[in-house]
């Protein structure tokens, strides 16, 4: 499988990509390489990585506790805490290895520690390998509110191993293929109705065509200002969402793609009624989405919690909630304003 180049870095694929990140370090010559885990990686991934490396340079794995909770500034002063007391210098390197919250946060700490050290995303789940690693954000969550405090950083390179995979559950599998139908709703129609037919699906190909495309998107639009809003697509209510069963304690919290999932189906009905957006399409989407996800009740009296958070979503701007909507698949149109009694149609409509 041939690499792709983003801006100032490249991701490679299966085992050419250990072959470059060796290259790497020995032409870098790092004074040390951290390794960033959390239990699960470090139990099911980090074996096999670090079978695959090539290095004389000293190694030093630091773990956090998994999950979206532990994605704050506290895990990042642990982090920082625990590469000083190693020794860690302006020659070190940092290896993000695992998913969103992994590399999310650790391209943050890396770029942060002494103004800026290098690191290596390796995505090991499906939401990270075709969102996540790619595309230079990086941060941490502030309370609940996602993605508040952070960056743009790129990082040296990015090794996406499909491999890892065998390691995640259905669940998690489920929720990086949110994603995936964001980009064709959004981007390339043929992707989605790749999916909607479900007919000999390939992984590796829909892993590829995902960074492929957010990797577009990224090179014409790097820090967001018009283009790469379309990737927001159903996250401006997913967030929402995803943030109010995270806070929620008599809620079990919803993976971020399932969160997503209800956004786009929420979303697709605004488009609808504000932009004319096809209701066979917009039926399409319901459809899609609610054979690959569970239903989940969103309750009335939750409804105006959900809004209140998404007033705080962190594309906002002078306290007006932005929307990417869609006229048609890939035709889109951006920063579009929505009344709260159509926010609350369009979850009662995901009900429906």
């Amino acid at each position: 499988m041939k690499s792709i180049q983003a801006i100032n870095y490249p991701v490679h694929f299966q085992n050419k990509a250990y072959k470059e990140i060796s290259h790497l370090l020995l032409k870098k010559d790092y004074s040390t390489i951290f390794i960033l885990v959390d239990e699960n990686t470090f139990e099911h991934c980090y074996p096999k990585f670090i079978s695959n490396l090539v290095t004389d340079k000293k190694i030093e794995v630091i773990e956090i506790e998994s999950g979206e909770i532990h994605k704050n500034i506290e895990t990042c002063i642990s982090v920082w805490n625990a590469i000083t007391e190693l020794g860690g210098d302006r020659k070190s390197v940092l290896i993000t290895l695992g998913g969103g919250v992994i590399t999310d946060l650790g391209g943050f700490v890396a770029s942060c520690f002494k103004r800026g050290i290098d690191f290596v995303n390796i995505p090991t789940t499906l939401l990270s390998m075709v969102d996540a690693s790619v595309g230079g954000k990086t941060g941490v969550d502030l309370g609940v509110l996602k993605n508040q405090i952070g960056l743009f950083a790129n990082p040296q390179m990015v090794i996406v191993d499909d491999t890892y995979l065998e390691t995640v559950s259905k669940r998690e599998i489920k929720s990086g293929m949110a994603e995936i139908i964001k980009y064709g709703v959004t981007y390339d129609s043929k992707l989605f109705n790749e999916i909607k037919d479900n007919k000999g699906l390939n992984i590796k190909d829909l892993i590829f065509r995902s960074i492929e495309i957010k990797n577009e998107v990224v090179l014409q639009d790097p820090k967001e200002k018009s283009l790469r809003k379309i990737l927001n697509f159903g996250h401006t209510i997913g967030h929402a969402i995803e943030s109010f069963y995270l806070e929620s304690e008599d809620k079990e919290n919803l993976t971020h793609g399932e969160a997503i999932a209800i956004g786009m189906v929420c979303e697709s009905y605004i488009s609808n009624k504000l932009l004319n957006f096809p209701k066979d399409k917009l039926k399409e989407i319901k459809d899609v989405i609610l054979s690959i996800y569970n239903k989940i009740n969103l309750l009335k009296e939750d409804f105006s919690k959900i809004i209140e958070l998404l007033k705080h979503d962190k594309k906002n701007v002078n306290g007006q909630v932005n929307f990417v909507l869609l006229n048609d698949y890939e035709n889109h149109k951006l920063d579009c304003k929505v009344s709260e009694e159509l926010i609350v149609e369009s979850m009662e409509f995901y009900n429906s």
